[in-house]
């Protein structure tokens, strides 16, 4: 099993490789990064964003069609909600190994900061990561330096470390088998 990273176009450019060897370093998966394909649907023009649920929608249909087993991450730069919430970082459809993460409320740049490459491959990995975990099995975690712990803010975000606390690597390790 390997996990399939979409980028899509409009997303920040030449930050695939390091996002895609943090999130293989992280959940000991192999990763390969390529330009999403994916028709990008659900873009509610009153809220400036897109629906990530008719997204994943998107990314099921395109895993069907194409025979696609092994997970896939869509990463869009495009702001992203979901029905409950004025906004998400990312989303995950287990059942389907679907998930999408959008970079728009992961730049400093969204908040008045200045811009920073490193911050944002942060981000993406720590989110990337996340949801992906979500796709090999893991829930959520309830120690807040775990990629597991569901962040409700960029600071909590933040204050995640780059891997799977304890517990969570153990689960992980009776989930996947070994490479």
């Amino acid at each position: 099993m390997h996990v399939h990273i979409f980028w899509d176009a409009s997303s920040p450019v030449g930050l695939q490789m390091p996002v895609s060897r943090l999130i293989s370093s992280i959940l000991r998966v192999p990763t390969t990064v390529s330009e999403n394909h994916v028709r990008m649907m659900g873009y509610v023009p009153e809220r400036k964003q897109i629906d990530a649920q008719a997204l994943l929608d998107g990314i099921q249909a395109y895993k069907y069609r194409h025979g696609i087993d092994d997970p896939v991450l869509l990463v869009v730069q495009q702001d992203l909600f979901r029905n409950g919430n004025s906004f998400v970082f990312g989303l995950a459809r287990e059942q389907v190994g679907a998930a999408v993460v959008s970079s728009a409320r992961l730049s400093n740049e969204y908040y008045g900061r200045y811009g920073s490459d490193d911050d944002l491959i942060d981000r993406i990995t720590k989110e990337g990561a996340h949801e992906i975990g979500h796709l090999l099995g893991l829930g959520h975690c309830e120690n807040p330096e775990c990629i597991m712990f569901r962040p409700n803010t960029l600071d909590e975000l933040d204050r995640k470390k780059k891997m799977l606390c304890p517990a969570c690597e153990a689960q992980l390790d009776g989930i996947t088998p070994a490479q």
